[in-house]
């Protein structure tokens, strides 16, 4: 598809749909045509939250093994032990599965699986995988797959949480614990964030937390002072878009700020083989955009002492301070600290600002 074949009144149809709340009641999809239409837009800015986390989650030095891939309590699995077995649940237009077999590579994955209540979604999402990755085996699963017990590689979930009934979200739980590995990305609401903040809590001691948390004790924004923050960050679109007469008009017609993506994740590994992703100690992560005024930066930073807000001041660390502004990557920091006052620190090395994009904000 190209922007020439945009319907732009599908378009407006898919995004009243999500504006009344219907995309959980109603039929989301009533043609490959909507979800075409869908995958190019709406689909591809999910697609940037997914880049993001796969951003994080290369600077953290993590990668999903081969071997954590496959349980050792199902030994007679039928996938193919040459590589991990992905799962996109619940995948509409299938963009988190493919993002997610790029990240992996093609070559490495066995098989790609693709479910979704709506047929029509499971069948364009599969006939997408094939063109991306013509090598690759895409299976689309039948309801008997769910009743049995044959283990998951990588569980992929995006963007269902504000659309999934009570039951469908306690089934896809007891999903989860059929899988070694669990990458599961949301919009970056307050609800939301909260919601999958409490799944985490529900699998914490299961799995071992990847990202975004930099540590395994409770999730400190649980603390009654913390009850008006929530989990959340912001990708980078590409920078191109801005110059693009077509996804200007996209944004305006749609009502989005496209230089807004927030989004909200977890990544959670089964089996701890192997060493422990990088900094799990001593890191922190910051929590949704620094605040950067005249001289100085307030940033709310999680790590395994909880979550606090800290203050940098440009005259301890203006390098660092710099860094902060508008990052292009996620904000995996090692802070040097005096009490809640940061006199220095360093983010995770490739995590470098680009401080066009960077407003001012004056106390």
């Amino acid at each position: 598809m190209t922007w020439t074949d945009i319907d732009w009144a599908a378009l407006d149809r898919l995004r009243g749909r999500f504006l009344r709340g219907a995309a959980g009641h109603e039929a989301y999809w009533t043609s490959p045509g909507d979800l075409a239409n869908y995958d190019f837009t709406f689909g591809e800015r999910i697609g940037w939250k997914w880049d993001a986390v796969f951003r994080e989650l290369d600077l953290r030095g993590w990668k999903p093994s081969c071997a954590a891939m496959f349980d050792r309590e199902h030994p007679s699995a039928s996938v193919d032990r040459s590589g991990p077995a992905v799962l996109d649940w619940g995948c509409g237009s299938g963009v988190a599965g493919r993002r997610v077999v790029r990240w992996l590579g093609a070559d490495r994955v066995a098989v790609l699986r693709v479910w979704d209540r709506s047929a029509l979604a499971a069948g364009f999402a599969a006939g997408a995988a094939h063109a991306c990755f013509p090598g690759l085996t895409v299976e689309q699963l039948t309801p008997g797959f769910f009743a049995g017990n044959e283990p998951i590689g990588v569980l992929v979930i995006s963007h269902v949480l504000n659309e999934l009934p009570a039951g469908d979200l306690r089934a896809l739980r007891g999903l989860a614990s059929r899988a070694s590995v669990i990458l599961w990305v949301e919009p970056g609401t307050p609800e939301v964030s909260r919601a999958l903040i409490e799944i985490r809590e529900q699998l914490r001691g299961r799995y071992r937390l990847i990202a975004p948390c930099t540590h395994q004790a409770e999730c400190g924004l649980l603390a009654s002072a913390h009850a008006r923050h929530w989990c959340h960050h912001f990708a980078a679109p590409p920078p191109a878009i801005f110059a693009d007469s077509n996804w200007v008009k996209f944004g305006q017609r749609a009502g989005i700020d496209l230089r807004s993506l927030p989004y909200s994740f977890l990544a959670l590994e089964r089996t701890a083989r192997g060493p422990a992703p990088a900094g799990a100690a001593d890191l922190a992560r910051v929590i949704g955009e620094p605040r950067v005024y005249k001289g100085f930066a307030k940033v709310l930073s999680c790590d395994a002492a909880g979550v606090r807000e800290l203050t940098l001041q440009k005259r301890d660390a203006p390098e660092l301070l710099r860094e902060l502004r508008r990052p292009a990557n996620p904000l995996v920091v090692h802070w040097t600290r005096e009490g809640d006052k940061v006199v220095g620190g360093e983010l995770l090395p490739g995590v470098r600002g680009h401080g066009s994009n960077w407003v001012e904000r004056r106390a």
